[in-house]
Order: structure tokens, then C-alpha cells, then sequence
């Protein structure tokens, strides 16, 4: 096995120490009080990093298992998705998987989906579900959801569905402010936290839209979480991974006890300081800062760089290397800087690949 690696991974990311020994905390019952109790707090907490007084739900998947709840919970009628890149796609393919009738606009990778588009396509009367990543990593763009959310004023009948997996804890998003019905995340991205919950706000109306719908499907069916979630209350249908509830806890402490507005701020001057020395050395896949992803950022291999045997190098000397992500692969390679990755980790990280390429 690799020594301690760094990892300028979009997720999963490099875990606190204190939160790794939160999860060999000794087991507790799932049905016990004090498991209860731990629900609770993280709810209580992720609701306020949510900017929601929705109810929270949990789930012991990838962030994929909740998006794949919720639009196939909340489709009566039909779904229309808005894709700017990979994950955006992810989508639309569950919604296929599930049988569940869906429409995509994917629009070429490095543009954001603009409000103009999404009322073009809901004026049309067919959809009471529109799905969105806010968030891609495959291109490091992030869509303009503020902008977004006014269009999506005039459809009060339409469920927006939005997956904040890699930008939660990183970028700020009123979920209540903006009118996001179900408002999707994951712990091993900004949350700081090792790979295995995913967690959402919902909305009564999202609730309400869930209970009329026939074949929910079993594991991820929103109304059963729901139901354990809010009515019992903080409680989970099966057995909850009660370590990672425990991780996330104390990763949320550690948030809240640096701040939000000091974290969403680190990670703005992250950004500014990878992407500047990508200006430096290659070139930016999305030049557009308001649009530029807080969390992760992509770059184009302008210089041919053998992607692969940087990679390796890197790994030699300790760090975990990203190229692209699909289609994007061979062309360009990704730098991560979310939860709690330093200036300082990431210019030691730029360094190397410097003196690696000869820059």
C-alpha cells in the first residue's frame, strides 16, 4: 500500500485527523436515543450550511444514490435536465435507468446553463421536474443558480432538483432563498469527510409532489426517508453508517468553528491563486471568473504535457494527480481545491509540476 498520499483529487479529498478518529468511535445502536441524537445535530447542522429550514435527509450512498431518490420520487409528469458536462449528463442517465421520462439540453462544455434556456423550456408546460448540477467538475464550471432561481419563480408547479455535491461547504447556496426544492450533497468533496453519506434538504412541496408518485423504487425512496427523517424523527429506514454520521459531526464543527464566511473566502482565494498560475503556464477552460468553479479547476493541456507520466511522478513524490474527465481526459488535467486544502499545500503542489514539466 502507497504511503499518505496528497490527494488534488475532486473528491475524494484529504481528511482531517480528528474527523478520521471520529469514525472509530465505538458502535451505538441505530435505533438507541443517542444515535438519535447524532442524527439530529447533523441535521441541524447541515441544514444551517444548507441556509434551509427544510428537513434534512440522510442516506448511506454516494451523492448519485439521492439524486437517483429524488428524481425518480418527484417525476409525475416529466423531468427535463440541464447538463454542462459529465455529471450534468449523470442525471439524465438515471432517469433513463429508471424509466422515469425525461428530457436533456446539454449545452456544449464550458458554457453555464442561462436562465433564458431553462424558461424556454418550462414555458412549454410539458415539465414538473428540471434537474441541475450546480457544480461541474468535469469542466470546473458552476452555474449561475441566483440567476436561475428567478426564472424558476414563474413555475411554482416545477420540483428543481439540484446536485451540489462538489461545491457544498465551498461555495455558498441558500437552498431556501433560492427556491431549491431538493438540494443534494455528499460528504467526501467540501464536507471534508471520507467517502459513504450523501445528505439532502427537501421541501414540502417536493414531499407532497413524492407522495402522489407510484414506484418510488425501495432504498431510495424519498417519501420512506422522509418519513424516518421527520416523523420519527432523525432516524434512517435500515442501518445507517453511524461512522460517518459521527465523521460529519465533528467536520461540521470544525466549519462552523472557522467560519462559513471564512471558508467559502479560503476557497475563493484558492481558486484565484490556481487559476492564476494556469493563466501562467496553460490556459483556463473557463476564463469567465463569476463562473469559474470555487472547488476544482480544469485546464487546458496547452503544452502536450505526457499526462500519464506526470502523474506517475507525481505519485513518487506524494501527491495524487487528476486529468481530465471524459471526453476531456487526454486534453486537460484537473486541480482540486476544496474542504481543507492550503495556499501553501497547493503552491508546493504547483512547484513540483513546474519542476516536473521544466516550466
Amino acid at each position: 500500500m502507497d504511503k499518505k498520499q496528497k490527494l488534488f483529487i475532486p473528491g475524494p479529498v484529504d481528511v482531517a485527523d480528528e474527523v478520521l478518529q471520529a469514525m472509530s468511535r465505538p458502535m451505538i445502536s441505530h435505533r438507541a436515543a443517542d444515535c438519535v441524537e447524532l442524527q439530529g445535530e447533523c441535521a441541524g447542522k447541515m441544514q444551517k450550511l444548507m441556509f434551509t429550514d427544510n428537513p434534512v435527509i440522510f442516506s448511506t450512498s454516494s451523492g448519485t444514490g439521492l439524486m437517483e431518490g429524488s428524481i425518480r420520487s418527484c417525476t409525475k409528469k416529466r423531468a427535463v435536465v440541464f447538463s454542462v458536462g459529465a455529471f450534468g449528463n449523470r442525471w439524465y442517465e438515471i432517469a433513463e435507468g429508471n424509466n422515469v421520462p425525461a428530457d436533456k439540453h446539454e449545452v456544449e462544455w464550458g458554457n453555464p446553463i442561462t436562465p433564458e434556456l431553462v424558461d424556454e423550456y418550462l414555458s412549454t408546460g410539458k415539465y414538473d421536474v428540471m434537474a441541475l448540477t450546480h457544480n461541474e467538475t468535469s469542466t470546473g464550471i458552476m452555474n449561475p443558480v441566483y440567476e436561475i432561481a428567478e426564472v424558476m419563480k414563474k413555475y411554482p408547479e416545477v420540483v428543481w432538483l439540484v446536485d451540489a455535491v462538489s461545491s457544498l461547504g465551498g461555495a455558498k447556496i441558500e437552498a431556501d432563498k433560492l427556491g431549491i426544492d431538493i438540494l443534494i450533497s455528499s460528504s467526501q468533496k467540501a464536507l471534508g469527510v471520507p467517502p459513504g453519506l450523501s445528505v439532502c434538504s427537501v421541501s414540502q412541496k417536493a414531499i407532497d409532489r413524492a407522495r402522489t408518485v407510484e414506484n418510488r423504487g425501495y432504498y431510495f425512496d424519498l417519501v420512506q426517508l422522509y418519513k424516518y427523517a421527520v416523523d420519527k424523527p432523525h432516524q434512517y429506514p435500515s442501518t445507517p453508517s453511524i461512522s460517518h454520521l459521527y465523521a460529519l459531526n465533528v467536520s461540521l464543527d470544525r466549519i462552523f468553528k472557522t467560519g462559513l464566511e471564512n471558508v467559502f473566502k479560503r476557497h475563493e482565494e484558492n481558486m484565484r491563486f490556481v487559476r492564476s498560475w494556469a493563466e501562467k503556464h496553460f490556459e483556463l477552460f473557463i476564463k469567465d471568473e463569476k463562473i469559474a468553479s470555487r472547488t476544482v479547476t480544469t485546464i487546458k493541456n496547452t503544452k502536450e504535457a505526457d499526462l500519464g507520466a506526470l502523474s506517475k511522478e507525481l505519485r513518487k513524490r506524494g501527491y495524487v494527480f487528476s486529468n481530465g474527465y471524459g471526453k476531456m481526459k487526454n486534453n486537460s488535467f484537473r486541480v482540486a481545491h476544496m474542504a481543507e486544502r492550503t495556499k501553501e499545500d497547493i503552491k508546493t503542489y504547483l512547484e513540483n509540476i513546474e519542476e516536473i514539466l521544466g516550466l
